[in-house]
């Protein structure tokens, strides 16, 4: 898919915050970008990391409109307040972070949105990276509607009862029987959070519950591989897996 776009074909987007309505009815912030053309579109829900609801998940929003998906990007944090976007995540992570609860209520309106939009091919998927890959996991298990997953990096996966909180209380591999879509899962072996072993467990529970995944693991490569920004990147690691995501929303979203 990368640098693979036509010269002659029209090209434009719209990109703009809105409001959605999510958890409880609550209005959230969200950052929608869409194609403009005649469509019909498959839609993305890019659920933020803990960085914040940030200029990298913005521009990855309009990476996908790029190649031709509406993606919706919900602003999970958006009840800890407004500020620069490392600031209310901070506040978030002091809080004990935000409820697994919220994050899926505020998917759940993302998705109802991209769905009953004119847009729209009536199909949608989810993806998220470190704690929103965590959240798109989550998603694909207890969010009606989705028809693809992809989790990036997501740690917190696997966890022991120890680590449970108010916030987060149960781990989302406990939910794996009810994963109700085909997922996709882009890790490096180098990761601390999930690290080798977790992601071995997170693949032997897919596999014993029957579940159609597909999990790339990337030598040299530890969290974050697509952050441009940080030392974290990895340019090899990062394309293959770039074209690696478009191939299965593709795949599962277009057809």
């Amino acid at each position: 898919m990368w640098n693979q776009l036509k010269t002659d074909e029209y090209e434009g987007m719209l990109a703009e915050t809105v409001a959605i309505t999510g958890y409880k009815g609550d209005s959230v912030r969200a950052y929608l970008s869409r194609p403009l053309g005649k469509g019909p579109y498959p839609g993305i829900v890019l659920i933020p990391h803990m960085p914040g609801w940030d200029e990298f998940c913005r521009e990855t929003a309009r990476r996908f409109t790029q190649h031709g998906y509406m993606t919706l990007c919900p602003d999970i944090f958006s009840r800890f307040g407004s500020g620069r976007p490392e600031e209310v995540a901070g506040k978030a992570r002091a809080e004990g972070g935000v409820p697994d609860d919220s994050v899926m209520g505020d998917c759940e309106g993302s998705v109802d949105l991209l769905r009953n939009t004119p847009f729209s091919n009536g199909k949608v998927g989810v993806i998220g990276m470190c704690s929103g890959g965590r959240h798109a996991f989550l998603a694909a298990c207890r969010v009606e509607g989705l028809d693809a997953a992809v989790d990036c990096w997501g740690g917190g996966v696997v966890a022991a009862e120890k680590d449970l909180t108010p916030a987060r209380p149960v781990a989302p591999i406990d939910y794996t029987p009810q994963l109700s879509c085909p997922l996709l899962g882009i890790f490096g072996n180098d990761d601390q959070m999930p690290t080798a072993e977790q992601v071995n467990l997170h693949e032997e529970a897919l596999k014993k519950h029957g579940k159609d995944y597909q999990f790339h693991r990337y030598d040299d490569a530890g969290h974050g591989i697509w952050y441009y920004h940080t030392p974290m990147y990895r340019q090899a690691q990062a394309m293959d897996s770039w074209e690696k995501v478009f191939d299965f929303f593709g795949k599962h979203l277009r057809s």
